[in-house]
């Protein structure tokens, strides 16, 4: 029988990493994408850089970086870092994570909370952590995907500072895609059509980049596959799409300023792409109608009737 007063060993390792875990920076200087905000004259690197970090909230899309982000902030302040989801963490559970911080803070140290998901606690829940927020208890480092202006009460907001972290570009992929495929030791079987629609399957996302380079480097394949092979492989993934956080705002206000510049191609290309994720036409057939009056008007007077009779053509 085990001695139940013995100190626990370490655990094992678990025999198999994913690539993006292997792969997290350990240093807020190998973080890709994301300059702006962690440069020297970013707001993250200035606070950092005057000793002076306070709360925040990073708010961007899935895989840019905000766990990371996150577990960095907490080793250059050399803060004890807790982390809790907003999805499986209740009261009782924030009331034990707040008299450890206590305790800590009485020790001499301090604690980062890190909470992902944030937007998802409810108001009163939200407030519960402006008075350990406040005494210096907690520094909380929140991550939301959806606008914290709508989510997040005004008590928190006036208590934390709002950072942005951008969808990663081409060029921020490409360099993740050399991490990665130095770290495997080989190189991707993809020619240069192939490797780029690769990077732009990923659409911004590092981690669902990293998840699809794990997934390429297992092939078996004798020469570099094309763009045509690549698809024939590949699970098509799915369109990142909400029907009402910011997603849907930002593709419907992309639709619009597509149709009030004059540029059809792009108009197509919006309304595809919420037809894809699957919006209401409806609510499609409402907003162009009303491009058709307000942004067109006399200057083509049967745009008006066109949207109209598209409209009752869908509804029989």
């Amino acid at each position: 029988m085990a001695d139940l007063f013995a100190s626990p060993g370490p655990e094992p390792e678990p025999a198999w990493h994913p690539l993006a875990d292997r792969l997290r920076p350990r240093s807020l200087e190998e973080v890709i994408g994301q300059d702006e905000l962690l440069g020297p004259d970013g707001p993250l690197g200035t606070m950092l850089g005057a000793d002076t970090l306070g709360s925040v909230i990073l708010w961007g899309p899935p895989g840019v970086g905000k766990t990371t982000v996150a577990r960095l902030l907490a080793d250059v302040t050399d803060l004890a870092f807790v982390q809790v989801s907003a999805i499986f963490t209740g009261v009782a559970d924030l009331k034990k994570v707040f008299e450890a911080a206590k305790i800590r803070r009485g020790n001499g140290g301090g604690t980062l909370l890190f909470v992902d998901e944030i937007h998802r606690f409810n108001k009163a829940q939200q407030d519960g952590f402006l008075p350990h927020m406040e005494d210096g208890t907690i520094l909380l480092v929140g991550a939301t995907t959806e606008n914290p202006s709508f989510e997040l009460n005004a008590a928190l907001l006036s208590r934390a500072q709002v950072m942005v972290l951008n969808r990663l570009g081409l060029t921020d992929l490409e360099l993740l895609a050399r991490r990665a495929e130095e770290a495997l030791g080989q190189t991707l079987p993809l020619d240069g059509a192939a490797r780029e629609a690769l990077l732009e399957l990923a659409d911004g996302d590092g981690r669902a980049l990293l998840n699809l380079i794990e997934q390429v480097s297992g092939w078996s394949v004798e020469d570099s596959l094309d763009q045509k092979e690549l698809a024939r492989r590949l699970a098509r993934r799915a369109a990142q799409y909400d029907k009402s956080g910011d997603a849907h705002y930002n593709l419907i206000s992309a639709l619009h300023k597509s149709v009030r510049g004059s540029d059809p191609d792009a108009a197509l290309y919006w309304l595809a792409r919420m037809l894809e994720g699957g919006e209401d036409p409806r609510f499609l057939a409402r907003r162009i109608t009303r491009m058709s009056v307000e942004d067109i008007g006399l200057a083509d007077p049967q745009a008006q009737s066109v949207c109209i009779d598209a409209w009752n053509t869908y509804e029989r």
